[in-house]
C-alpha cells in the first residue's frame, strides 16, 4: 500500500511556508486523507502547524520541549543532544522562526514518520529542517529527532511587487508517501547499507514494522547528514539524503 499525495494548497507565502497562517486542519485532512489504516500523513502536518504556532506564541524553547518525546533529541553543531538539556534557544516569541512542511514519509503502520520542510527566521534567513515523529500511546505524535540548517548560499531576495503588478497567490505542495506493507506470509526485506564515509558518528532507527529507516550522521568536520529509506514497490528506496549547514558563510 502506497500513497503519493500532491496537495495544492493556496496560501500566501514568501520563501517558505508560514504554518500559523497556513491551511486549516480541515483543509489538510481533505487533501491528504485516503490512506487506509493507521498511516495518515495529515496528522503530521497538523502537528507541525501546532508546533510552529506554539513557537510564535510561547517561544522556540517551549515549542521544542512541548512537542518532543521523552528523551527527544536535537542535532546541533556539536552533535545530537537531548532536547531537555539543549541551550541557546531564545524563548522570546517575537524571535521564533516560521516552519512549513513540504514532505512527509510514513511507515506502513503509521507509527513512525519523517517530515521535511522549510523555515524562515526573523532576519529573513531561510533553510531546511527534518523531524522524526513517533506515535505515542495516546495516539498523538511527538518528535524524537530534529535537525535544521540555513541554505548556504541564501537564495536571492524576491523583488517587491510594484504598483500595478498582478500578485498571484503561491501554491505550496505537500507531498506524502506511505511505505508498502508486507503481504500476508511475506517478510519485509532487510534495508541495504548506506555509504557514509570516514570520520563520523551515527544513530537512527528502523520502524517497528520494518518499512522505514532513518539515520543521522555527525562527521568529524562538523557536517551533519540525514538519510531516509523506505519500502516502495517491493524494494528499498532512498527518499531523502540531506546535509545541513551549521551557519552561513561570511565575506572577509
Amino acid at each position: 500500500m502506497r500513497l503519493t499525495a500532491i496537495a495544492a494548497m493556496t496560501v500566501a507565502l514568501a520563501a517558505c511556508a508560514a504554518p500559523q497562517r497556513g491551511p486549516s486542519n480541515e483543509v489538510i485532512n481533505r487533501v491528504l486523507v485516503g490512506v487506509p489504516g493507521e498511516a495518515q500523513p495529515s496528522r503530521i502536518v497538523a502537528a507541525e502547524i501546532a508546533f510552529s504556532r506554539t513557537g510564535q506564541e510561547q517561544g522556540v524553547r517551549t515549542a521544542l520541549q512541548q512537542f518532543a518525546t521523552f528523551g527527544g533529541q536535537i542535532h546541533l553543531g556539536e552533535g545530537v543532544v537531548d532536547v531537555a538539556s539543549a541551550g541557546g534557544f531564545n524563548n522570546d516569541p517575537s524571535e521564533a522562526p516560521e516552519w512549513g512542511t513540504r514532505s512527509v514519509w510514513m511507515s506502513c503502520d503509521g507509527a513512525t514518520a519523517v517530515s521535511q520542510g522549510r523555515f524562515r527566521d526573523k532576519d529573513g534567513i531561510v533553510g531546511n529542517y527534518t523531524a522524526v515523529w513517533e506515535r505515542q500511546s495516546d495516539t498523538d505524535y511527538r518528535y524524537s529527532y530534529f535537525v535544521f540548517g540555513p541554505d548556504n548560499p541564501q537564495p536571492p531576495p524576491r523583488e517587491a511587487p510594484q504598483e500595478g503588478d498582478i500578485v498571484v497567490t503561491a501554491l505550496d505542495s505537500i507531498r506524502a508517501d506511505v511505505a508498502d506493507c508486507a503481504r500476508r506470509g511475506e517478510t519485509v526485506p532487510t534495508p541495504p547499507p548506506v555509504a557514509i564515509g570516514d570520520g563520523y558518528t551515527e544513530g537512527g532507527k528502523l520502524s517497528r514494522d520494518g518499512t522505514l529507516r532513518w539515520r543521522w550522521v555527525q562527521y568529524d568536520d562538523t557536517r551533519r547528514r540525514f538519510v531516509l529509506d523506505y519500502l516502495s514497490k517491493g524494494s528499498w528506496q532512498t527518499a531523502y539524503d540531506e546535509f545541513f549547514n551549521l551557519a552561513l558563510e561570511t565575506e572577509e
